[in-house]
């Protein structure tokens, strides 16, 4: 009996979908936009947060020393700046090679490499390049070293030069951006989301008009809440499946176009890869999303016209 009753709505509800065709169109149209908006959101968050990674990536506190310092003068500042709460990670270059580094730099310019050549000693000093668990710590740990001052044992100073790569301001404008555009985002996500379901509450409540004779017919023979109301909703969930295969393959030629753009100006990401290589997760997200809309404006539909 269960089963029968199934099959019933299932087929009203694909009867309800053909039958009110242009209003249907209509809903997996508004609904199609709204999933695209939600796939916008998707990819946005993933380029925006991609660059930010790679910006933070790149930032860093340089303690440069000067050539008399010894190495163990230079590693016991590195084991002070590891003990830091702050730090994440402290990486020791030492003289040897920093002047390999260098010459590898300037391996094409004969004349540089000449004069380095003539020189008796290295002239390169060691140095750290420290790592902070966040980004705004930089300027803390930087003015650490400045304010240590620590000296060898002739009392001069070993540091020669503490470089901080102020991206500090860049890392907080670009976190703000971000931040405004995922709630921009969300919220013109949210927009759609309320036009798709005013649309679909309208197909229903015509549908809901259509049937009325049926509906009536149904109330008179005692049919339950849910049997009248499971086609409706069966075509509320159609208009979300059909709006999200739709997406998905909008989606497909999108990313393909903006591939090559991206993966130019956004740290080497490509969206098209990123949406092969998360295809599920995306189909997922897209298509329970139209699922759940087409669903749940369905049901306050039929409740609000049917009187049930």
């Amino acid at each position: 009996m269960i089963l029968t009753n199934v099959k019933r709505i299932l087929k009203a509800g694909f009867f309800n979908f053909w039958r009110n065709g242009f209003v249907s169109l209509s809903s997996v149209l508004v609904m199609t936009i709204t999933l695209l908006a939600i796939g916008a959101v998707i990819f946005m968050g993933v380029i925006l947060n991609t660059s930010l990674s790679e910006i933070k990536s790149k930032v860093g506190v340089n303690v440069y020393f000067v050539t008399t310092a010894t190495e163990n003068e230079v590693l016991g500042l590195k084991t002070e700046l590891e003990a830091l709460p702050e730090v994440d990670e402290v990486f020791y270059t030492s003289r040897d090679e920093a002047l390999a580094q260098f010459k590898a730099r300037h391996a094409d310019n004969e004349i540089t490499l000449q004069v380095l050549g003539e020189l008796d000693e290295n002239p390169l000093g060691a140095s750290l390049a420290v790592r902070a668990k966040d980004p705004t710590q930089y300027q803390l740990i930087a003015q650490f070293v400045q304010d240590k001052n620590i000296l060898s044992s002739n009392g001069i100073p070993i540091v020669d030069k503490v470089n901080y790569t102020d991206k500090a301001v860049i890392i907080e404008r670009l976190t703000k951006v971000i931040s405004s555009t995922e709630k921009l985002s969300v919220i013109v996500t949210l927009v759609l989301v309320i036009v798709s379901i005013l649309i679909t509450l309208n197909t229903v409540r015509l549908a809901i008009y259509t049937s009325r004779e049926e509906i009536s017919v149904m109330k008179l023979v005692g049919a339950s809440s849910g049997y009248i109301q499971g086609p409706f909703i069966v075509t509320g969930v159609m208009y979300g499946l059909i709006a999200g295969c739709i997406s998905l393959t909008l989606l497909y030629p999108f990313t393909y176009w903006l591939g090559g753009l991206t993966q130019d100006f956004f740290v080497g990401l490509n969206v098209f890869n990123y949406y092969l290589a998360h295809f599920g997760q995306i189909f997922f997200i897209i298509m329970s999303s139209g699922v759940v809309i087409g669903a749940i404006s369905s049901f306050i539909g039929t409740k609000r016209y049917l009187d049930l």
